[in-house]
């Protein structure tokens, strides 16, 4: 059976390219997994009561190599839960998420979590520390527990339309993107200095040729996510960089090559 909405009546479409996207490179769902887990570290938590029924509750975490390391009570709910049943799932929201919230990038990942020992204990113990500083004042109660959760699946979600599953291995060996978290800056210079670029991108490499505006909503080390404004509607569309990038620094020569090679078209 084929799942879709539907008939959607009257509601606003989202129009398609018109012309070929020159090149739509984007993170991997395990690299945007990895991403969005290191860029907070807060999550919403659930886990099976003993009567079966899930549980949802707010709770802190670190990561150690990608992995949630959570430090919670025996005297919580989700604390009893975690010693009686280990199987488990955080969810994950990317912060400063648009006015449609549905419209933000959010994660899942679920498997089974575990008393780390020995070595892994200490390097858990200094992970969910780095990442919550207040725990020091109740890490070492005698009711708290430092539990690591082994991520076995990940479901990733960029927004509307964007959504895909990554393996543990995949999730394991991606890596954080290195430009999203310093991006905004860039990004805001963009759209106020440079929005002639940006719509020449999105007219020539970005497959909208009838766009009458354009602006960036993301730029990552792949390339730049941007708002397209049409007579047709809404849309987002991809323009990506001549090559990968590595670090934040390398962003500016980046968006001058894709406004050159625009012009230039």
């Amino acid at each position: 059976m084929t799942l879709d909405h539907g008939d959607p009546g009257d509601a606003p479409s989202i129009p398609a390219p018109t012309a070929p996207v020159v090149n739509s490179a984007r993170p991997a769902a395990a690299e945007e997994a990895r991403t969005i887990a290191a860029s907070t570290n807060t999550a919403t938590l659930a886990s099976l009561s003993e009567d079966g029924t899930p549980w949802a509750s707010f709770v802190t975490y670190g990561l150690l190599d990608g992995l949630p390391v959570l430090c919670v009570s025996r005297m919580a709910e989700h604390g009893r839960n975690l010693e009686a049943d280990p199987r488990a799932s955080i969810a994950v929201v990317e912060p400063n998420p648009p006015a449609d919230p549905l419209a933000g990038s959010r994660i899942t990942l679920a498997g089974v979590v575990e008393l780390p020992v020995g070595d892994e204990a200490a390097a858990a113990r200094e992970a969910h520390l780095a990442a919550v500083p207040a725990a020091k004042y109740y890490i070492d109660y005698s009711d708290f527990s430092l539990w690591v959760l082994r991520v076995r699946r990940i479901r990733w979600v960029g927004g509307y339309g964007r959504m895909d599953s990554a393996s543990a291995e995949d999730y394991a060996a991606a890596a954080p993107d290195p430009v999203v978290p310093s991006a905004a800056r860039a990004i805001e210079h963009l759209n106020a200095d440079h929005a002639d670029s940006l719509l020449s991108m999105a007219r020539v490499l970005g497959g909208y040729p009838d766009a009458s505006e354009a602006a960036c909503e993301r730029a990552d080390r792949y390339g730049l996510d941007l708002r397209v404004v049409t007579a047709r509607g809404v849309a987002r569309t991809r323009v990506g960089y001549a090559q990968r990038i590595d670090s934040a620094d390398q962003l500016r020569a980046a968006t001058v090559e894709l406004a050159r090679r625009a012009r230039e078209a």
